[in-house]
């Protein structure tokens, strides 16, 4: 794996792929993070951000010694500083990979995931393993004052922070919108999801805000990218002292994920999901 050129090119999102049968670790594919980051002003190794990717698998299914099926919903957080992301579609197939492959136990799976995820990611990985009914998968609200009833007109879809503007009140609050949509770099899929920005600092303008949300609706990024152009975008434009932005996005393929960058001390609350994911 590690001799593999990790660009898009090469990617398996996007082209026809079969379904392992056995366990492969080398299907996971990774992908840089400098190269995105390069654009947005962040320095390899300079993050202006704390945070994570937080990923759910609901089908993550192996054998027992006995030969017998044992089904999971996994839950995975990669660090925000690892050097790459793990392209969705190769962790789909990877999971897929251990459908037919015996452990001994469920610990030797877990072990397993972590050991292999974190060689593709090159950070420490976190990995649980969830019961179906586990309580921790009920749907949730996010926190705050909801966006989306605001009444306003729309012309442009495509990110601009120009959007973005502040007036002299100082405020800590928590906002969000459902209408975050933005779209795979590389098949054009939609990608759906939901937002969450906790500051504090110049109130920023509603309006505005959720005009620069909706502004993702055509645009082309990786989920995570889309996260740190959002937190970029408001530290520089609203100079806020504390900021945490968390994106939900719909499951799509088994697989949701919901990455959260933040300035150093604020964190998420979790767990936490949401009925479309």
């Amino acid at each position: 794996m590690a001799d593999r050129p990790d660009t898009l090119e090469h990617a398996p999102l996007g082209r026809d792929s079969a379904y392992p049968e056995q366990y492969d670790a080398g299907l996971l594919y990774p992908i840089p993070r400098a190269a995105n980051r390069a654009p947005l002003g962040i320095e390899e190794g300079k993050l202006p951000f704390v945070g994570e990717d937080e990923w759910h698998a609901f089908e993550v299914s192996w054998l027992n010694g006995r030969g017998k099926p044992i089904v999971a919903v996994a839950r995975f957080r990669l660090p925000a500083d690892s050097p790459n992301l793990i392209e969705s579609k190769s962790w789909k197939l990877y999971l897929n990979s251990l459908n037919q492959t015996r452990f001994a136990s469920q610990e030797e799976v877990q072990s397993t995931l972590i050991s292999d995820l974190a060689a593709a990611a090159g950070a420490s990985v976190g990995v649980e393993l969830l019961a179906v009914d586990d309580s921790e998968l009920t749907p949730q609200r996010l926190p705050g004052e909801c966006l989306d009833d605001l009444d306003i007109e729309i012309s442009g879809y495509t990110p601009s922070a120009e959007h973005l503007a502040a007036g002299e009140e100082i405020v800590e609050e928590t906002l969000y919108s459902h209408l975050l949509k933005s779209n795979c770099p590389v098949t054009g899929q939609p990608d759906w999801g939901s937002v969450m920005i906790r500051y504090k600092g110049p109130k920023i303008d509603r309006e505005g805000l959720l005009h620069y949300l909706i502004g993702y609706r055509q645009h082309q990024d990786f989920h995570e990218h889309c996260v740190e152009h959002i937190f970029t975008d408001l530290m520089e434009k609203i100079k806020l002292d504390e900021l945490l932005v968390l994106a939900r996005y719909v499951r799509r393929g088994g697989l949701d994920i919901s990455p959260w960058r933040a300035t150093p001390g604020l964190t998420p609350p979790s767990p936490l999901r949401l009925a479309r994911q």
